[in-house]
């Protein structure tokens, strides 16, 4: 399907698989079957015998062409150890800006028919004798500036630089040769419009790290990092940046050269749903924050906002509308949903006014309903038609509202603002990224099932540990089906042979599935199971719970263990960072919390099997030190140092943060005590798994998802599944668990029929952001419904039936009625 992002190959010859003798001399294996280390009939040389092609660029082009043409030639370099001098070229240019493509596309040497005026598209096409004295050329085309540097870094990433080369250590395995299959490859347009992440709550890693250790010679964050980051984003196909914002950071656009900088890399700039008009209201707004107020000085925000207007007007940006408090807080001035619907309109007016006259009305401009917004928007606020609508997750992965028929229909359409990181109630998670790239592909392919294909953000927190997330997030973005349509644990396989290598992809996949599977029962930021403010109160697991879930800890520390060794040396700094720092340090902060628990719980019976509980807890706290010392001062020579802090970093923001366990004393000597076995209590019940569901029309298998890594999904069309279950002897209760996601809109109740022998039961929970039944369910990731009455032991016969595409079945529990207080 020629609109959708696929790749093409439209030669005849089929490319062969790379030898298994390349394979073993460590040639990095390549999803791609267009770049070879041998030469097959019709290739294009890149780089043989020590000589690469010369690569060639037009001084009429973009910047960010020559700039990504400078990194395709360092790349090819770097891999194969090859200079510029072979026979060939490579023309990197874009449709209308370099002559010699011009020329080929005039004589109608290739065909732009279908990338002529798309967005963000490029050819990669060999043509034999393109000017005198020219053999062959390799000519990467785009249609726009950027697709022409995709194209460029598409080749490198082709050749095996990841685009995390620099960001995550992944040093490129070294390959002789180079060659390029003949023939056209298609890519684009992309399947959303722009796509990008939001640099958020860097006060503990990013900042530091480069005021510290990167780039202490400048204001933190400046051009010396954002260089490094636009570059990043460019090898991912990301085209959108939201900057760092909180007050440790200096405001993006407080330095000229920032700004300047995003326009030789191509990068839209943008700025959050709490930044109106490209302002960082925490470091920009010098007067008082009560005069932040558009009721009472319409003339001092209008004078602020207009500075940006004139500053940035020559710039490609997307203009956030509407407004908000100085930080992340509710609108100054009016006091009722009325008031601030008349006043968002109002402000929406001005602030178009001020885009018109610097003659820039039709650049993109967003409005984001978040938090108390959502409220004023449900309230009839009149946004402007061609005005993108950026719809919010709940700040825990699950969308809160998906697009309707009359907001699909809207000139300006809708996007979604999504977080992988995240400071806030209930409880902040800003250390370990954990959230599962299944829920990633749940949740932002219903947004483009229902319409939101404009504008896709990703909060990835200081971005850092957060690589795979963020790839996931913005391949997804590039390519909605390609990626959708692939197992979970085939993307992450591949993104492992491609970041660690192919001899270990799998076993990575593996480690990685498990890592995410016991995160999603509860992240490590959030081990305490009560509310900040509440009374302090242990977790549901009993001692045999918890150490069961220890085991699977050590079983993915073991394997890490055993596949390290069997890394190559070179990308040893990428695997510790990638996947031995999360997988190690989750292990390690879980171990901590449950045995100092399982310490208090066994203090006044057991004290030899308590005391031997807390010198685990304060080793599992002595290997969280450890590993983060060795990801700041050890990991590529000390170059992260001051990136990684374990949360809570320091007492900031302390009413949304996890509050660690207490360690018990560390100089008890543990007893020597004869005595049997330990046995605890552990609930028993039978449970039917998704996969014990015959799926039919309207339910299908999410996998690498939820408690199981997998689970029973809706797609809202109604239909039913069904299963059949054998109790013991007994009385039950039935406990259906699902994932605390929303129906079209937060507000709604999400709704599921369970039928039971032939009998339909309703089962109904109200879906409402920011109460304590919200909280806790992002919080344990789980809504669990009961069922009404009771079941006898026997055979019964279930069926399940939904209409809102946000139900999800991970489990039907059947607990024994005496073990009910055992729900968790």
């Amino acid at each position: 399907m020629e609109g959708l992002c696929l790749f093409r190959l439209l030669r005849k010859n089929a490319v062969g698989l790379i030898g298994l003798a390349a394979f073993l001399l460590g040639s990095p294996a390549l999803a791609e079957d267009w770049v070879h280390d041998r030469a097959q009939a019709g290739d294009f040389a890149l780089a043989a015998e020590g000589l690469a092609a010369r690569i060639v660029t037009d001084a009429a082009d973009h910047e960010v062409v020559r700039i990504a043409a400078a990194d395709l030639r360092r790349d090819i370099a770097t891999v194969s150890g090859a200079a510029e001098g072979g026979a060939g070229q490579v023309w990197i240019g874009t449709l209308g800006h370099h002559a010699a493509i011009d020329r080929l596309v005039a004589a109608k040497r290739i065909d732009v028919g279908k990338l002529k005026g798309a967005w963000e598209s490029f050819l990669i096409v060999t043509i034999d004798r393109p000017a005198p004295g020219v053999p062959r050329a390799l000519v990467i085309m785009g249609s726009d500036r950027r697709g022409t540097a995709y194209g460029a870094y598409e080749l490198s990433r082709a050749i095996g630089m990841s685009p995390w080369h620099w960001w995550a250590d992944v040093t490129p395995l070294h390959r002789d040769a180079l060659y390029v299959a003949k023939g056209v490859q298609r890519f684009g347009p992309p399947s959303v419009k722009y796509r990008g992440i939001f640099l958020n709550d860097e006060d503990w890693g990013l900042v530091p790290w480069a005021a510290g250790t990167y780039a202490r010679d400048e204001k933190p964050l400046g051009p010396k990092t954002y260089e490094k980051l636009f570059e990043l984003l460019l090898r991912l196909k990301a085209n959108l940046l939201w900057p760092a914002m909180h007050k440790v950071t200096r405001p993006f656009n407080a330095d000229p050269a920032n700004a300047a900088l995003a326009d030789r890399y191509a990068i839209v700039m943008g700025s959050s749903h709490a930044e109106p008009m490209l302002r960082n209201n925490v470091g920009e707004w010098t007067a008082p924050a009560e005069d932040f107020d558009y009721l009472k000085n319409p003339d001092g925000v209008r004078r602020y906002w207009g500075e940006r207007v004139t500053a940035n007007a020559a710039y490609e940006s997307v203009w956030t509308l509407g407004m908000r408090g100085i930080h992340d807080s509710g609108m100054v001035g009016p006091k009722t949903i009325e008031d601030r619907r008349a006043t968002l309109e109002r402000i929406f007016a001005d602030q178009r006014a001020m885009l018109g006259k610097a003659g820039i009305s039709e650049a993109p401009q967003v409005f984001t309903p978040y938090k108390e917004v959502l409220d004023v928007y449900r309230a009839g606020l009149k946004v402007p038609d061609d005005v993108t609508l950026m719809w919010p997750d709940d700040n825990f992965g699950y969308i809160r509202h998906f697009p309707d028929a009359a907001e699909r229909a809207r000139k300006g359409g809708s996007g979604v603002y999504y977080h992988l990181s995240y400071l806030g109630a209930p409880l902040s998670y800003l250390w370990l990224s954990t959230t599962p790239p299944a829920l990633i592909r749940q949740e932002m392919g219903r947004a483009w099932d229902k319409g939101a294909r404009t504008l896709w953000v990703v909060n990835v927190g200081d971005l850092k540990p957060a690589e795979l997330g963020t790839d996931y997030f913005l391949r997804m973005a590039w390519d909605v089906d390609g990626v959708r349509g692939k197992a979970v644990d085939k993307f992450v396989e591949e993104w492992a042979t491609e970041t660690i290598g192919a001899a270990v992809a799998a076993p990575v996949a593996a480690i990685l599935r498990d890592y995410h599977r016991l995160n999603f029962t509860r992240r490590p930021e959030h081990l305490q199971w009560y509310l900040p403010g509440e009374k302090a109160r242990q977790s549901p697991l009993t001692i045999a719970q918890a150490d069961e879930r220890l085991a699977a800890f050590a079983a993915m520390e073991a394997a890490v263990g055993r596949i390290e060794p069997l890394v190559a040396p070179e990308r040893r700094d990428a695997f510790f960072e990638l996947v031995g720092y999360p997988v190690q340090a989750s292990a390690a902060a879980n171990r901590r919390f449950f045995a100092a628990e399982a310490h208090d719980r066994l203090r006044d019976s057991d004290l030899a099997e308590a005391t031997r509980r807390g010198e685990m807890a304060h080793q599992a706290d002595a290997a969280i030190g450890a590993l983060t010392r060795r990801y700041n001062r050890d990991i590529a020579g000390g170059k992260w140092r001051g990136m990684m802090a374990v949360e809570p970093a320091d007492g900031q923001w302390r009413s949304y943060r996890l509050i660690p366990p207490i360690l018990p004393p560390v100089d008890a000597v543990v007893p020597v005590v004869q005595r049997a076995s330990a046995t605890h209590e552990t609930a028993s019940w039978t449970a039917v798994s998704p996969r014990d569901f015959v799926a039919g029309t309207g339910w299908r298998l999410v996998d690498g998802l939820g408690r199981q890594a997998e689970m029973l999904a809706a797609s809202g069309t109604g239909g039913r599944a069904m299963a059949a279950v054998t109790l013991p002897a007994g009385r039950w209760r039935m406990v259906v668990d699902m994932p605390p996601a929303y129906a079209d809109r937060d507000g709604d109740p999400l709704r599921l029929t369970i039928g039971i022998d032939g009998t339909d039961h309703a089962l109904i929970t109200p879906r409402e952001t920011g109460n304590r039944d919200w909280a806790m369910g992002v919080l344990d990731n789980r809504l669990s419904l009961t069922l009404p009455g009771e079941l006898t032991g026997g055979r019964h016969d279930l069926t399940v039936s939904a209409s809102d595409s946000g139900v999800m079945i991970e489990a039907v529990r059947f607990l024994p009625i005496e073990a009910d207080r055992a729900l968790h």
